[in-house]
């Protein structure tokens, strides 16, 4: 069987950027480095972000530090009152440099970081060329607080390339909808993204006043926010495995199959992104769908392989209500519980995490015995229900979701 193709703008998006790591170090290993204490000292700072990168950020800025540092060597001009030399091909080639020696511990670990590194490369280009040829010809002498404008400016449109760069990378390698990941890709742009470029036009000012002994004093407060947000990912992913430890009591307790919590959590998250969710939105979507079920812990009875798609509505909604109150008790956003609570209401008066939940979970538990055919035959049946019991554009999302890659809904386990 054939290796599947490499999308074309994943594969346009790293040549670009190998293309110009590639030249940007032939021109500095020909020309020498200028300035070597200047670029030591940025690439050091690189290579601490990098090294401090944490993983698990779905795309987003995951060392804020590196960027800020990368930016700031990009948009340095002067170091200590002195001007200095360097082009777009140095600060490109530094940066590439330091950013591969902080990815060794990665890479070793087996994290993907090849997406991670074009960016890095491609903006911090994009930053100088949009600066350094400029400078260097004295075009920005004399602009006092213009000059200040002006880099803020340089880092502002690249921030708004990278987060195109993001989302492009993204939608080719999952193919989720563009502008939805272009709208959270934006979104954390005015979080960490401004921190970074604040962080980066701050240090190249301080830098040319008083010299390499600014980056530390700058750079700090930017390594403490980074080591923070690692704990507050790490709190995120453990908060989340207690929500999914919780899902699974009812499988524990014989009231839902192995694995059914998760399989329409995971599958309901993507027809969210296809419907263009944002990442709040999604995530009370995932924590819904593992938690569904959790009223059945109340049933005196379970229901046969945990099918409540088949039961009347009325004992839909009465497991739907038990489950939403046990799910307040939990401490869990109250969101997540109402999406619940509402999962056996009427279609049109049911939010659309809950409406996902509920086309997801017949679907999978329609599927689970039908035998090979089962994932179409199942799809049919929520098609002809469309009219009242699940939406038209969740089962359509739901189809686009299974057929990308021959697709279907994994079963056991």
């Amino acid at each position: 069987m054939s290796a599947p193709r490499r999308p074309l703008l994943l594969t346009l998006v790293h040549a670009c950027a190998a293309v110009l790591a590639a030249v940007s170090l032939i021109d500095t290993l020909g020309s020498g480095l200028y300035e070597r204490g200047t670029a030591v000292a940025f690439g050091a700072l690189v290579t601490l972000g990098e090294l401090t990168r944490w993983t698990g950020a779905e795309g987003r800025e995951a060392a804020p530090l590196g960027a800020a540092a990368a930016l700031s060597y990009a948009l340095l001009g002067e170091s200590g009152g002195q001007p200095t030399h360097h082009g777009v091909s140095q600060v490109v080639g530094v940066v590439l440099a330091a950013s591969l020696l902080g990815s060794v511990p990665h890479i070793a670990h087996g994290r993907p970081v090849s997406d991670h590194l074009a960016r890095r490369v491609l903006t911090t280009g994009f930053a100088a060329v949009c600066f350094q040829p400029l400078y260097n010809e004295g075009t920005f002498q004399g602009w006092g607080t213009a000059y200040a404008l002006l880099l803020i400016a340089i880092l502002a449109l690249t921030a708004l390339c990278d987060a195109l760069l993001a989302a492009a990378l993204a939608h080719s390698r999952t193919r989720w909808p563009f502008g939805p990941l272009l709208r959270d890709e934006l979104r954390a742009t005015l979080g960490i993204g401004s921190a970074v470029c604040a962080t980066g036009a701050v240090m190249a000012l301080a830098v040319a006043v008083t010299g390499l002994w600014a980056l530390p004093v700058f750079s700090l407060p930017l390594l403490l926010t980074q080591m923070s947000f690692r704990r507050y990912a790490g709190v995120r992913a453990t908060y989340r495995q207690t929500i999914a430890s919780l899902a699974r009591a009812t499988e524990i307790a014989g009231y839902t199959p192995a694995g059914h919590a998760r399989r329409v959590a995971a599958l309901s998250r993507e027809v969210g992104r296809d419907l263009g969710l944002t990442e709040a939105e999604l995530t009370v979507l995932e924590y819904a769908a593992l938690m569904h079920d959790i009223g059945q812990l109340s049933l005196v009875d379970p229901v046969p392989a945990g099918a409540t798609s088949g039961l009347p509505v009325e004992e839909q909604r009465r497991i739907a209500l038990l489950g939403g109150a046990v799910v307040r008790q939990t401490g869990v956003n109250p969101q997540v519980a109402t999406v619940v609570e509402r999962l056996a209401d009427p279609c049109p008066e049911q939010p659309v995490a809950a409406r996902i939940v509920r086309a997801v979970n017949a679907y999978e538990e329609k599927v689970r015995d039908a035998g090979p055919g089962g994932p179409l035959k199942a799809l049919e049946e929520l098609r002809l229900g469309t009219a009242g019991d699940y939406a038209p554009e969740v089962v359509g999302s739901l189809a686009r979701v299974l057929s990308r890659d021959s697709l279907s809904m994994p079963v056991g386990g």
